[in-house]
């Protein structure tokens, strides 16, 4: 593929830069940085570089199984845009490609590109770009075409949205990019969608990895902020918050000291309880009551036995508590 000519599009950029109303703009913030910060060329016509296999690597390890939940996740990805020349790339919060999935026919011109795993892709190497500056803003966005800072990457669609971990900290970002000069309006928002409902699968499938003991809750409507796509809490056996996404911490208003501390699960979900704590008790005793009734089957001398109650202690709990069972 031919690339554009290198002289109007650093002349649009310096232009931009030079008009302070359209300087207000997500691109023209980023293109500002990659001038004032990084001084950068808008003209450079070089790939960003790539790191050392080592590195990379080590990289990769680090993100751990963040890696390994995003590999099924970014395959069916693939399935849905790579007929769009499109390739899909995971990345750490670096930038650096650790996971790539493309088809091979698009390889080498993506490589060209520098598309491919190891290639720094921050703002501070690659200029405006859809990695660098998603990470930078921690939002997803799409930078098409002559957006991107550098001329040589004027040929790039790139939709990136960012990863969170189990603790809600970003890890990098999940980035599906396509040279196709005919990738239309239209088709370039639903590669927007796809990528976002991806990575809110990866962050998913990474924490319930996370917590593997606890069960796992959707924060719903019923939450006091309403609910969030990914809002998961991870609810350990007595009923506490010990993990939460950062989807559900935005929703529900849960900080780290919050998470430090015993948090009750119906705190949360029921918007807090004005009870006094034997009215939780009383609702606990129940709960556990019934469950184990329904492991009985109903039936009262099984549950007195499973409980190491007697049958008459059983039947006054359970006359107490409005429930009944069968002899």
């Amino acid at each position: 593929m031919a690339r554009p000519s290198q002289r109007p599009h650093a002349e649009q950029v310096r232009a931009v830069l030079e008009d302070g109303t359209a300087a207000r703009s997500t691109i023209a913030a980023s293109w500002r940085r990659c001038m004032t910060l990084y001084r950068l060329d808008p003209e450079r016509a070089v790939p960003p570089p790539i790191l050392p296999e080592a590195a990379m690597r080590e990289r990769r390890e680090r993100l751990g199984a963040l890696v390994a939940a995003a590999q099924p996740v970014m395959e069916r990805l693939l399935q849905a845009t790579g007929g769009m020349g499109c390739c899909v790339l995971l990345t750490d919060r670096d930038g650096v490609p650790v996971e790539r999935r493309g088809h091979g026919s698009d390889d080498r011109q993506f490589r060209d590109w520098g598309l491919w795993t190891g290639a720094l892709w921050n703002e501070a190497h690659a200029g405006t770009n859809g990695i660098g500056t998603c990470l930078a803003e921690r939002r997803a966005l799409t930078v098409h075409r002559d957006q991107h800072f550098h001329t040589f990457h004027a040929g790039l669609s790139c939709t990136t949205v960012p990863v969170f971990d189990h603790a809600g900290e970003l890890a990098g970002a999940l980035d599906v990019s396509s040279c196709r000069a005919d990738l239309t309006e239209q088709v370039s928002g639903l590669i927007a969608a796809a990528t976002a409902e991806a990575a809110r699968r990866i962050e998913e499938r990474n924490f319930r990895h996370a917590f593997p003991r606890a069960r796992i809750v959707l924060a719903d409507e019923t939450a006091p902020s309403g609910a969030a796509p990914g809002a998961l809490l991870a609810i350990d056996a007595d009923d506490l918050v010990v993990g939460a996404t950062r989807a559900a911490r935005l929703a529900l208003g849960i900080t780290a000291e919050r998470l430090r501390r015993p948090l009750p699960a119906a705190d949360l979900l029921d918007g807090g309880r004005d009870g006094a704590p034997e009215d939780d008790l009383g609702r606990a005793e129940r709960a556990a009551l019934q469950r184990a009734l329904a492991r009985a089957g109903g039936n009262v001398s099984a549950t007195a036995s499973a409980l190491g109650l007697s049958r008459a202690t059983l039947h006054r709990k359970l006359r107490r508590l409005g429930l009944r069972g069968r002899e």
